[in-house]
């Protein structure tokens, strides 16, 4: 299915983004160091029956790169508003690794927006400050060998433990996908399932950190079974 490009931009900073199918609404927010290229066999397998839109980070793919001082948590949390401003609200987040963390902070802030989340290999970040360190130092070491605007490396560092002290909060459905050899992330299950409203775990065989783009056809069929299982419960609540 052919993806139409979407006018997005925040506060002057445009941002690549495109769209497909009709349906149920999926905004797709890729990791860190990734373009929304990693989304397009899933996306083409969710658009046939479902709106599934994906988009570039700033400073990745094809959005524009700003300042290095412009790389925050809240630059990129105002970004995602701006995408939904496109894409329509509410909408079912779907989120790989920072992508997912994205997501779960965009559902402390704007909950009424977000109908649902799907956090693909995700962590929902760190309380301990020498574990933030060893994720911080280990991003900013990763960062020299990769084709990255300078400052890039600051949407995937940790300030603060505010998303995985308020998870509790978070009052969307949830669908958790995780590939069997992601070891990095496998402790975020037990915590997700702990103080999310987990409807359904997924582990995929086999499977690494790019569960979503190796196995997507896995991974599009939990999502549509989740998605349906929404829909279920939203005709039953009679809304």
């Amino acid at each position: 299915m052919i993806a139409t490009p979407l006018e997005v931009a925040n506060s002057g900073v445009r941002l690549a983004a495109d769209t497909r199918g009709e349906g149920p609404n999926l905004v797709c927010t890729t990791g860190w160091a990734n373009d929304r290229s990693v989304w397009d066999a899933l996306a083409t397998d969710l658009a046939a029956d479902h709106r599934v839109t994906t988009w570039d980070l700033r400073g990745h793919g094809a959005s524009d790169t700003p300042p290095p001082d412009c790389y925050g948590r809240s630059d990129a949390l105002d970004d995602l508003a701006a995408v939904l401003d496109a894409a329509g609200r509410p909408a079912v987040l779907i989120g790989h690794s920072l992508g997912g963390y994205l997501s779960l902070a965009y559902a402390l802030g704007r909950p009424d927006e977000v109908a649902g989340l799907v956090l693909v290999a995700t962590g929902p970040g760190f309380r301990k400050d020498e574990s933030r360190r060893e994720w911080n130092d280990s991003v900013r070491a990763a960062v020299t060998d990769l084709d990255l605007p300078e400052g890039a490396e600051g949407l995937s560092l940790h300030v603060d433990s505010l998303v995985i002290d308020r998870l509790a909060e978070i009052t969307a459905p949830t669908l958790v996908v995780l590939g069997e050899r992601d070891r990095r992330f496998a402790a975020s299950v037990a915590v997700f399932e702990r103080h999310l409203d987990v409807r359904a775990t997924v582990i995929v065989p086999e499977a690494g950190h790019m569960v979503h783009a190796k196995a997507s056809g896995e991974v599009a069929a939990a999502v549509r079974a989740f998605v349906a299982d929404l829909g279920r419960t939203t005709a039953g609540d009679g809304r």
